[in-house]
């Protein structure tokens, strides 16, 4: 269905780099979104696809990968283009398109019936073809490095990662690594190439659990002997020294934690939307963990449904060879079924060791690990160890939080591909998660009084079910209140969702509140009108709702109108926001603060 928009809107909403292996192909080059309800048919393709096969001709760029992938919104084009001349290549595809959709019969006759003109002054688009190429070449001339494609040659041969930005170049990992400026790279031959290697690397995506994966993995890796970097949503991290704070889940944090000078293996939270936008960054791993696909970011990248987000996840398994394991839920059934069309090995991890899949899987000499007995039982294709028993693990709340015992099953299985020894891992698992420094943000707990309070990361249906299971929400005895937000990039449907989720329990008590810094597009408070509605669609009277934007007052909320037996559950997603919660929190137990006691005003301590 195609629907009128302002006539000076341009034809794509989104054209960007790919900078590394990617959704659509193994290797650099272009993508572009289609603008929603832009109106295309065949020839409107084929033609972008000539016109992308004779920008290559006259900028003597080699033949690769056209993608075609059309979805319900439109069309995602992607063509594979040369490492040193990607801001070149978004010209091209953005030429390409604008002149396939403007002189194309079929787009442009339905175009202009729903009042669509495409006019580009200044741009190339509005040029023919000749005019086009003659700027193109001047474009692609200007940002090309010849040097920077022979070290990547180089690096390639002798079996090394080459992390170029930028700004920089780096060859090879952590301890095994060197950096150049990206304008002063040297000559292959002069490097000692002997002194650099890789490092035991990690990545680690999916739809909830990838930080508190990350940081179980780090940590076993690090019980291992290992000097260690990790990346993820609050950061990058050496050794559990935090050296850059914020989201560092793509693949500006994994340049960063692959650079440490003394890092001796890695481990990189690899989100959705650094693999869509730009592609992975490294390109080879040792080992890639999928935690899970549920229902998140639908609408983004032409991704409408669990099939189109699990391939997107699945990005990962491109960096996954022959000598590599990618690590799988072996219960989550989308995955189960995209992992039919991998060629890289697979290890599966499960609730149930004894389950039919990794029973099978054993069979054929693969890697498993799930819960036998109430055990942590992890068979890696040679040996079977028992890692301990899940009730003492402190990350599964005495084996109620069943989506760490997944967590705890996935790192486990990848720590071991990595090499890392079973004694170490059960060494980790039966400590993590006892500190509330080895797991910030995710599933912390305060017990003021006879009040419990919880700090979480929770923000999707599956995983705000899962956390309010795991904390009792469903079997209480007091008041449950809880306080409710998301990030502005999600569609309504997910943002009722959440909150048709949290009435199910039946809260007494609901904060509403926005996400500094994520609002992505969407009016302040917009995202707590659209979850008012749904709460009072499923029931929740409107005087338990109220709606404090900012995060840290919708988290003092609750503790005002706390009383002893009651559950006050905080999902707190800004960065910024959660320290002072934490703060808070911790302020509270060090005063020995009870509910229906004044919280402190001193905005040091919030």
């Amino acid at each position: 269905m195609t629907t009128a928009f302002d006539p000076a809107a341009e034809p794509f909403e989104d054209s960007r780099r790919l900078t590394g292996c990617n959704f659509h192909f193994a290797g650099t080059g272009a993508g572009l979104e289609a603008a929603p309800g832009l109106a295309f048919d065949d020839a409107t393709l084929a033609r972008w696809r000539g016109n992308i096969a004779a920008a290559r001709t006259a900028l003597g760029w080699p033949d690769g990968e056209v993608v075609v992938r059309r979805h319900r919104s439109g069309v995602s084009l992607a063509f594979a283009a040369p490492l040193d001349q990607l801001y070149a290549a978004t010209e091209v595809n953005e030429w390409a398109w604008w002149n396939a959709v403007s002189f194309s019969p079929g787009g442009r006759r339905e175009n202009q019936e729903q009042g669509r003109h495409y006019h580009a002054p200044g741009h190339a688009a509005a040029w023919d073809i000749d005019s086009a190429m003659h700027t193109l070449r001047a474009l692609a001339a200007a940002e090309a490095n010849p040097a920077l494609v022979a070290l990547q040659a180089a690096a390639t041969a002798h079996g090394l990662p080459c992390l170029p930005d930028d700004d920089e170049v780096s060859i090879g990992a952590g301890a095994g690594s060197r950096t150049w400026p990206v304008d002063a790279l040297p000559d292959p031959a002069s490097i000692d190439w002997p002194a650099l290697h890789a490092i035991p690397t990690a990545l680690v995506t999916g739809s909830n659990g990838k930080t508190t994966t990350v940081r179980l993995l780090a940590a076993m890796a690090r019980a291992h002997g290992w000097h260690t970097a990790h990346s993820c949503t609050d950061g990058v991290f050496f050794d559990g020294r935090a050296l850059e704070s914020g989201d560092y889940s793509g693949p500006t944090g994994a340049r960063t934690a692959l650079r440490q000078p003394q890092a001796q293996a890695a481990v990189l939270e690899t989100a959705r939307g650094g693999m869509l936008r730009r592609g992975l960054a490294l390109c080879h791993a040792d080992v890639a963990v999928v935690t899970n696909v549920s229902a998140d970011h639908f609408g983004e990248y032409g991704v409408h449904d669990l099939d189109d987000l699990a391939a997107a996840k699945l990005t990962i398994a491109r960096a996954i060879g022959d000598d590599g394991l990618l690590v799988l839920n072996g219960d989550d059934t989308v995955l189960r079924r995209q992992a039919e069309t991998l060629a890289c090995p697979v290890g599966w991890f499960v609730q149930d060791f004894d389950a039919s899949l990794p029973v099978a899987h054993r069979v054929r000499g693969g890697a498993t690990c799930g819960v036998r007995n109430g055990r942590l039982l992890l068979s890696d294709g040679s040996a079977e160890h028992d890692l301990g028993a899940i009730e003492a693990m402190p990350l599964t709340l005495g084996g109620r939080a069943g989506y760490n015992v997944a967590n705890a099953a996935g790192a486990a299985l990848a720590a071991r591909a990595l090499g890392i020894s079973p004694e170490a891992i059960a060494e980790t698992l039966a400590r993590f998660g006892s500190g509330h420094d080895d797991n910030p943000g995710r599933l912390q707990h305060w017990r003021l009084g006879a009040l419990d309070v919880y700090v979480d990361y929770a923000h999707n249906p599956d995983g705000l079910l899962g956390l309010l299971h795991a904390v009792g929400a469903d079997r209480r005895d007091g008041r449950l209140a809880v306080i409710l937000g998301h990030a502005g990039n999600r569609e309504d449907a997910d943002l009722r969702a959440v909150a048709a989720t949290a009435a199910g329990f039946g809260p007494e008590l609901v904060v509403l509140k926005d996400i500094g810094g994520y609002e992505r597009g969407r009016a302040s408070g917009d995202i707590a009108r659209i979850m008012r509605e749904a709460l009072l669609e499923a029931g929740v009277a409107d005087a338990a709702i109220e709606t404090r934007l900012d995060e840290v007052e919708a988290a003092r909320r609750p503790l005002e109108w706390a009383r002893d037996g009651d559950l006050v559950v905080l999902p707190v997603h800004e960065l910024g926001a959660r320290a002072k919660v934490v703060a808070l929190l911790d302020t509270l137990r060090a005063i020995d603060w009870r509910p229906g006691m004044p919280l402190p005003q001193d905005q040091e301590q919030v």
